[in-house]
């Protein structure tokens, strides 16, 4: 049995630590490590972390000043052991079955034997499900579970149904042929270390794209679980739906700058087309973020945002089904202040509806 790392970066988490880290120690599957990276949280999160190291050998703790993500799950990289990664967000949790069900889908998934090594890249994807949190108190607030699955057919996908089914489909869509996020993945640690250049730190939106799009790339074998909810998003309504990121809209930007290289890097003869397309819908949820954002200037930046993208989005039509992104579709094309000024109205009564 290989050793499986489990990285879970930890950043101000006090309230939702001990269900994430308890539902990794219970897993059926035996030979993991546990790297839970304290990415300088100003909580008690760091005291738990060494709490947990003390009484259970698999967990190591990892302090380092605060980087932001991507530098929290590196630094937990580099100080892994395990021939395979998984990523765990601290305030999320996982069914005990996770990796033991995942480790039976790798090639070496069957070996009885240490001696039978497998060199091939591959990922292993569950499915999840999101926990929506309604209220300010947990004990009193209501959850809505959610199952979500990729867009991808289950099944193992290797030689030149690879290349055409998956890497040629990955971005440009509505929904994601396969997700985009590191969690709820097996991943062979080459394909985790090969491809950590090109994550960047100002990235905060879409950060994961930065990894798991190069190692999807690169992978020669991808296994995608029939049912396998594993993983458990946790998602509360209240505190994350509606802040504003001035930065968003340059993030996104920068993010389009890094898929660019990366399918250039890879070499992908469509990849200029996914990740213009790609770029459309990221600009939806940029124009969303100013509408919704509260500014007074809001409709500037909206048709700073629209008329500086013109020419992309009348040169790669998309094909849009959300109802939301219908809307702010047609905004990219037509950016009159009238139109942003309904669009505006509209929002802010769906969202009155949510209170």
């Amino acid at each position: 049995m290989h050793k499986i790392s489990i990285i879970v970066p930890v950043y101000n988490v006090e309230k939702y630590l001990e269900r994430c880290v308890n539902s990794i120690l219970s897993q059926t599957y035996e030979n993991i490590e546990i790297v839970l990276v304290n990415d300088g949280s100003p909580d008690n999160s760091p005291t738990m972390c060494d709490q947990y190291a003390k009484v259970d050998e698999r967990v190591k703790v990892i302090h380092k000043e605060n980087g932001g993500l991507v530098s929290a799950w590196q630094a937990g990289v580099r100080a892994s052991d395990g021939k395979y990664l998984c990523f765990v967000d601290s305030d999320d949790w996982v069914e005990p079955d996770m990796i033991s069900e995942m480790y039976a889908f790798l090639s070496a998934g069957n070996a009885d034997s240490m001696e039978i090594p497998s060199d091939k890249k591959e990922i292993i994807c569950c499915n999840f499900v999101i926990d929506r949190f309604t209220g300010d108190d947990m004990s009193s607030g209501q959850y809505k579970v959610t199952k979500h699955y990729h867009e991808l057919k289950p099944g193992i996908y290797e030689g030149k149904q690879l290349e055409t089914d998956v890497k040629d489909q990955l971005l440009g869509h509505e929904n994601r042929l396969v997700s985009m996020s590191r969690c709820m993945k097996l991943f062979s640690r080459r394909l985790i270390e090969d491809n950590m250049k090109y994550c960047n730190p100002d990235i905060t939106f879409g950060e994961d794209v930065n990894i798991v799009l190069p190692a999807l790339l690169d992978c020669e074998r991808l296994v995608i679980m029939e049912e396998a909810l594993f993983y458990h998003y946790f998602y509360n309504y209240d505190s994350m739906v509606h802040k504003y990121d001035k930065k968003l809209y340059q993030g996104i930007c920068t993010l389009r700058s890094v898929i660019k290289e990366i399918f250039e890097d890879k070499k992908r003869q469509n990849g200029e087309m996914q990740g213009d397309k790609e770029y459309i819908y990221l600009l939806m949820f940029a124009l969303k973020n100013e509408i919704r954002g509260g500014r007074k200037n809001y409709s500037v930046k909206v048709r700073e945002i629209c008329n500086g993208n013109q020419d992309i989005v009348m040169t790669y039509p998309v094909i849009v089904g959300n109802k939301i992104n219908r809307i702010l579709y047609f905004l990219l094309k037509n950016p009159k202040l009238i139109y942003i000024n309904v669009v505006r109205f509209l929002f802010r009564l769906g969202d009155g509806l949510h209170k």
